[in-house]
C-alpha cells in the first residue's frame, strides 16, 4: 500500500466508527462499552481456561515425552490406563478422599456454625479462628500436621495416646491409617470457608419463622428438621459441590505428607492428580497423563452436573 495513502484510509476509518458510534442509542452505547470490557476477561478465559483443555484432549491422543516428536497413537494411553492396576488402586484412593471426606467436613462445619451462631460474645473472633486454616497455604499446615504424626516424643498425637496407655500408631506410615491421616488435615482446612458460608445461611433465614415456631411450641431438633435444613439445602448443595471437586482435586496434603512424596505406603493415599503430575513431571509421558487429565476432566464434570441437577429439584 501506498504511504500516501495510509493518512486518508485511517481518517476513512475513524469517520466510519464515529458515524456507527453516533448511531447507537444511550443504552446500546452502554451496553457495547459493557461488553467492550468484558471482552477482556472473556478472551483471557478462552484462552486460559478452554485452550488447555482442548489441548489436553489432543495430547492423550498422542505418544510425547516433550523433547521428541508427537506421534499419534489413537486410544492407546486410554487403553494402557484401564489395563493398569495401580491406575485403580488410585482411583479408588480418589474416591475415598471424596465420599468420606465431604460428609464429615460438611457435619463437622455445620455443627460448629450452628452453635456458633447463637455466641454473641466473642463471635468474631471466634469466627476468625475457625477461617484462619483457610488462610494457611497447605503446604505449610501439611508439613505441621506430618509432625504432630511423628513417633514419640516428637509427635504430639502419640504422645497423648501414651498418657492413656494407647501403643503408639504408624499414622502415615501404615497402608490403613495413612489415607486418613492425610484427610484430616485436608477436612480441617477446608472447616473455615464452609463455617462461614453455614453462617450466611443461617442469618438468611426469617426471623419470624423461627418466632412462629416456637409460638408453636417446636422443640429444638424439630425446628432443625422442618426449618433449618430444609432453607439451607442450597447452601448444602452448594459446599457439597465444592467440597467434592476440592477433594476429587487433593494433591498438596497428600504431596507434602506421604512416604516420598510419592502416595505412599505402596500408593494407599495416592491420588489421581498426583498420579497425573507423576506421569508428566517425572516419567516424562505427556500422552498418558493428558488422558488421566482427561479422565479427571470427565469424572469432574459428571459429579458436578449430577449435583446441578439435584440442587434444581430441591430448590424448586
Amino acid at each position: 500500500m501506498d504511504i500516501k495513502i495510509l493518512p486518508g484510509y485511517y481518517l476513512l476509518c475513524y469517520y466510519m466508527v464515529l458515524r456507527f458510534w453516533d448511531s447507537l442509542t444511550i443504552s446500546q452505547k452502554q451496553a457495547f462499552v459493557a461488553w467492550l470490557f468484558l471482552s477482556i476477561p472473556i478472551l483471557f478465559y478462552l484462552i486460559i481456561r478452554f485452550y488447555p483443555t482442548f489441548e489436553a484432549f489432543y495430547v492423550s491422543t498422542v505418544k510425547w515425552n516433550i523433547l521428541g516428536n508427537k506421534k499419534f497413537i489413537g486410544i492407546n494411553n486410554f487403553v494402557k490406563i484401564i489395563n493398569n492396576e495401580d491406575f485403580w488402586i488410585v482411583l479408588s484412593n480418589t474416591v475415598k478422599y471424596a465420599v468420606i471426606g465431604v460428609p464429615i467436613s460438611l457435619f463437622l462445619s455445620f455443627v460448629i456454625a450452628y452453635y456458633l451462631n447463637e455466641v454473641t460474645f466473642g463471635h468474631e473472633t471466634i469466627r476468625a479462628l475457625y477461617f484462619i486454616p483457610f488462610l494457611t497455604t497447605a503446604v505449610a499446615m501439611a508439613w505441621v500436621w506430618r509432625w504432630l504424626y511423628q513417633p514419640v516424643p516428637i509427635g504430639y498425637f502419640n504422645v497423648i495416646l501414651s498418657w492413656f496407655g494407647i501403643p503408639q500408631q504408624p499414622f502415615l506410615k501404615s497402608v490403613s491409617q495413612a489415607l486418613y491421616s492425610i484427610m484430616a488435615p485436608a477436612v480441617w482446612a477446608g472447616l473455615g470457608f464452609q463455617i462461614i458460608i453455614f453462617l450466611a445461611g443461617l442469618r438468611a433465614i426469617p426471623q419470624s419463622h423461627l418466632e412462629a415456631s416456637s409460638i408453636d411450641g417446636a422443640g429444638r431438633l424439630q425446628v432443625l428438621w422442618e426449618i433449618l435444613l430444609p432453607a439451607l439445602r442450597p447452601t448444602i448443595l452448594f459446599l457439597t459441590i465444592v467440597s467434592t471437586i476440592g477433594f476429587l482435586r487433593i494433591f498438596d496434603q497428600v504431596y507434602s505428607m506421604s512416604s516420598d512424596s510419592a502416595g505412599g505406603p505402596l500408593n494407599s493415599t495416592k491420588p489421581l492428580v498426583l498420579m497425573i503430575y507423576e506421569s508428566a513431571f517425572d516419567e516424562f509421558k505427556m500422552g498418558y497423563a493428558a488422558a488421566l487429565t482427561v479422565i479427571l476432566f470427565f469424572i469432574l464434570l459428571a459429579v458436578s452436573l449430577v449435583q446441578l441437577s439435584l440442587m434444581k429439584k430441591w430448590t424448586q
